[in-house]
């Protein structure tokens, strides 16, 4: 597989991918280029210069994932990507702690005037009077966003001695406490702030929220510090309000068009700081969010679940950790109760039982339904389109969570309804191995990782046998048997793992065996 690499990102991150992948770099693409090459890729990696736009995606043959090397993602169409089925991942640690930091380095070069200062004094001035600063300590930042980079810098304020204001939508009371902040409402911010903090995404709802009427509500003599999107601040009504003595100081790495042009209503305020996006630029970080993202990318042309992917449920790497090796069960789980159903699936249900109930089973529950998809459709089904062709096909997903499990530490039972039979297997993992112990009631001990037989059949003499030779005449091999037993008397279920294809003639021979109910492949190599 190809991945392109249309923005520069660290020689470790590429150095991660050429080990799997032919890796074609080509930073400063124009979007006509983009679009002329995008058809031969399956991945895509950017930073913020480049525009994955619908058109895009529409050109796209092959593409499976975009890789974002930082956070922000408003570059990417994530809908159409969405739409597409394809996955939209992001870096949101790599570059945590240099926005961090250049958020207080912003906010304390601002506060002691430290950029004009210098620029002045290197002239040969010396300016002491002129350019008195303010302390951090005593005063009140308030911060918008409380996210990693916004708890990182709320963190370090209080290392300063300042009081904290909170605001986030997602942070409760509790969070805010262990914090050690106050959490108010933006309009507590704006009145109550001597210096302000914006770390939120660019959306249709932040877009300008800090404006002309914004500013009529602020304490006179407020700083403002803005490192994570351009546009959440209106600009020219922020230089209108440092000119009017509303803001006392601004400092400003993000910006609505970014290069900034000429006559940027900013450009020239004795009072304002601005740097050209410098936010992630440092060297640790470029590399972090290389490496971040060169991982994900690789993952998921494996076609693995990514814990950092935008576009499906956000999954913390400690949840990821324990629940990563109930994927593969999962999918061939799934797989397995779409091999045995007969007609159209209509309702799945993902049962959890044990120790895995305390963690978010999101993502195994869209496993489940990514394996028995995979079989029955032309396009692939990945964790991304999975939910989205369920519903499309009016298939109900629901799961359900007992802390009970009697035999198992862990059980994952899939119960699907199909139009002329009802379907139950459950599994579990023996270490880190996937096994399924039974299926319709069936107490088996099946390897799901090639290619199952399954057989119900009448417990009598010979039959079990007539089916080995049939395998043996057809040259196929068994590596492996299962017999399990139900509480119906007489009745059995023969589970053969097998190792080459079985034509649709064997398993119609396999069939006419008398006291064989019927013969059901489950190919693994679908999911």
């Amino acid at each position: 597989m190809k991945v392109l690499v249309a923005d520069g990102v660290s020689q470790k991150g590429i150095d991660i991918l050429s080990k799997e992948f032919e890796v074609v770099e080509k930073p400063k693409l124009t979007a006509e280029e983009l679009l002329e090459m995008i058809p031969e890729f399956d991945a895509l990696i950017v930073r913020s210069a480049s525009k994955v736009t619908k058109e895009v995606f529409a050109a796209a043959k092959n593409l499976k994932v975009v890789g974002r090397a930082g956070v922000g993602v408003d570059n990417i169409n994530i809908e159409a990507a969405t739409a597409k089925g394809v996955i939209v991942l992001n870096a949101p640690e790599g570059n945590t702690i240099a926005a961090t930091e250049h958020t207080m380095a912003m906010m304390l070069s601002m506060a002691r005037n430290i950029p004009i200062a210098n620029e002045t004094t290197q002239k040969g001035e010396w300016n002491r009077k002129k350019y008195v600063g303010v302390e951090l300590r005593g005063k009140t930042l308030g911060v918008i966003g409380l996210g990693r980079i916004g708890s990182g810098v709320a963190k370090r304020a209080l290392a300063f001695d300042m009081d904290v204001i909170g605001y986030d939508p997602y942070v409760n009371e509790e969070r805010a406490q262990n914090m050690g902040i106050e959490l108010g409402t933006l309009d507590d911010i704006y009145t109550k702030a001597d210096f302000i903090t914006v770390h939120m995404p660019l959306t249709a709802q932040t877009k300008h929220m800090i404006g002309k009427e914004t500013f009529a509500k602020m304490k006179k003599g407020v700083r403002l510090v803005n490192c994570a999107r351009g546009g959440i601040i209106e600009e020219a009504a922020l230089a209108e309000a440092v000119k009017d003595g509303i803001v006392a100081g601004a400092a400003i790495d993000v910006f609505e068009s970014e290069p900034m042009g000429e006559n940027h209503p900013l450009q020239g305020l004795e009072k304002v700081v601005l740097t050209p996006h410098l936010g992630a630029s440092t060297v640790e970080a470029q590399i972090g969010v290389a490496v971040d993202v060169a991982y994900g990318v690789a993952a998921a042309l494996r076609g693995e679940p990514v814990s950092t992917a935008v576009n499906m449920a956000p999954v913390s790497a400690q949840v990821m950790k324990t629940i990563r090796p109930y994927f593969d069960l999962a999918e061939r789980m799934g797989c397995t109760v779409r091999s045995l159903a007969e007609g159209a699936i209509s309702e799945v249900e993902v049962e959890y039982n044990g120790e895995i109930t305390k963690v978010d089973t999101k993502m195994i529950t869209t496993a489940v339904v990514k394996g028995m998809l995979n079989p029955i459709l032309q396009d692939a089904v990945n964790y991304v389109n999975a939910p989205g062709i369920a519903k499309e096909r009016n298939i109900k997903v629901k799961s359900v969570k007992n802390a009970e499990a009697d035999n198992f530490a862990n059980l994952i039972t899939v119960r699907v309804k199909a139009a002329k039979n009802a379907v139950e297997v459950q599994g579990t993992l023996f270490g880190e191995e996937a096994r399924i112990v039974t299926i319709n009631k069936h107490r088996v001990d099946v390897d799901p990782h090639a290619r199952i037989l399954i057989c119900p059949h009448i417990n009598c003499p010979g039959v079990i046998g007539k089916v080995g030779s049939i395998m043996g005449a057809a040259g196929i091999n068994i590596s492996g048997m299962q017999v399990g037993k139900t509480d119906i008397k007489g009745t059995n279920i023969m589970v053969l793992t097998i190792d080459n294809e079985i034509s649709a003639d064997v398993l119609a021979e396999v069939v006419s065996v008398q006291g064989i109910f019927d013969a059901k492949l489950v190919n693994f190599d679908v999911v």
